[in-house]
């Protein structure tokens, strides 16, 4: 089976209350972190209204990410195409392609608040249209083309890129829910996907019928949808136990369910949770439950349950979210990368096999361990110590040292 990548996705959704300076400092911290165990990639995403999600430029932040990290590849999750200019998308994605040494992913997405298309005064019924028109042209910029266009949103005149992305092909990807829209436009344009609609039990069970979505438009429009380019998210806590994750995650989870799903963003269907243990429970341990709050091999589970629904993807990418505290938030991710990724990818089977290989083939090694008594018995001193050696041992009661007179005739048989 194909290796799987991971990731991490920040909206951000952040309860309102933490200095916003410092709660962009952590973000980035947690950009560091994750670098350094390993993740292949973190996303980021636009927003301007709704209070919890406060980054407004992916680009920006991710700019000063690829300060602080190396080799992880740094995503927009999503802009927004059509609040923007395309061209000025284009000229940020390029720059923040050199800014990172060429570890940026293009993600685009048609708007995901409601309240950011009314703050800027944009219909939602054009916002994927729109989408699309864009990535289009930001296409072609990238090739170096040089475009006039004249849209009903925007114009362009013989514009073109004085600077072309650092990578001879920078990654697309736009984000897909529950609609055809996302996935459709991706097998239309044959570039990358982002399933955010996994967060609930319908966007899971519905990831086949999605995937088909892409694979019907790729082969109309005569390209390939590659599920090595196919993402899908994930929520999680883990902690060494279940116990330990619930009670680390129970009270943050209510604040974020009925704070900001329920009250603030009022999705469809969201009730308000009584209390925490409600919380956890509906949240991951009732029927159709879609996110994973325990240990790394309820996880392991998780994730091998998704692909199996899915028919396989390249990456899997948890969602960044403050239901923990920040040390049991960090430790969650850390014991992710620790025991899950190798699990999943097959790292340990090795291991496993070279352990139970010498642990039930003894008969291989003893004559290894006959010639170590052997040249022992040739010594008088060395024969000498190991008798004061086995007398200490014994008198502790921990001695595994072979008696000698049976050694002694061992060899001597021989």
């Amino acid at each position: 089976m194909p290796r799987l990548n991971f990731g991490a996705f920040l909206a951000p959704h952040h309860p309102i209350g933490e200095h916003p300076m410092l709660q962009f400092r952590r973000d980035l911290d947690l950009v560091e972190h994750l670098d350094k165990l390993g993740y292949e990639e973190f996303w980021c995403g636009e927003h301007h209204s709704s209070g919890w999600e406060m980054i407004a430029s992916p680009e920006m932040f991710l700019a000063a990410a690829g300060e602080r990290s190396k080799r992880i590849r740094l995503a927009t999750g999503v802009i927004s195409l059509p609040y923007h200019h395309p061209f000025h998308v284009a000229q940020r994605m390029v720059q923040l392609d050199h800014m990172t040494g060429g570890r940026a992913i293009f993600g685009s997405g048609p708007g995901a608040l409601a309240s950011d298309a009314h703050t800027l005064g944009v219909d939602p019924m054009v916002l994927r249209d729109r989408q699309d028109e864009a990535i289009s042209v930001i296409r072609r910029l990238f090739n170096g083309e040089r475009v006039t266009v004249k849209s009903e949103w925007f114009q362009m005149n013989d514009a073109a890129l004085q600077l072309l992305p650092l990578q001879e092909e920078m990654p697309f990807a736009v984000a897909s829910q529950i609609s055809p829209s996302g996935m459709t436009l991706a097998g239309k344009h044959g570039i990358g996907i982002i399933s955010i609609g996994s967060l609930s039990d319908e966007g899971l069970n519905a990831l086949p019928t999605q995937w088909s979505f892409a694979e019907s438009a790729a082969a109309k429009h005569g390209k390939i949808a590659d599920r090595k380019n196919w993402r899908v998210l994930l929520s999680w806590h883990i902690a060494e136990t279940r116990e330990k994750a619930r009670a680390e995650a129970r009270d943050g989870l209510l604040r974020h369910h009925n704070e900001y799903i329920t009250a603030t963003l009022q999705r469809p269907g969201a009730k308000p949770f009584r209390t925490p243990d409600e919380a956890v429970d509906k949240t991951a341990f009732s029927d159709g439950a879609a996110a994973t709050i325990g240990t790394p091999d309820d996880l392991v589970k998780r994730i091998k349950d998704v692909l199996a629904i899915s028919g396989g993807f390249g990456t899997v990418v948890g969602f960044v979210h403050d239901w923990a505290n920040p040390e049991n938030t960090m430790r969650s991710w850390d014991m992710v990368a620790r025991y899950v990724v190798p699990e999943i990818n097959g790292y340990l089977a090795g291991l496993r096999k070279s352990r139970e290989f010498v642990a039930t083939n003894r008969e291989y090694f003893n004559r290894a361990r006959e010639a170590v008594m052997s040249k022992i018995h040739e010594n008088e001193a060395a024969e000498a110590a190991l008798a004061v050696t086995k007398s200490s041992m014994l008198s502790a009661s921990a001695s595994n040292v072979p008696d000698l007179d049976k050694e002694r005739a061992k060899v001597a048989a021989k």
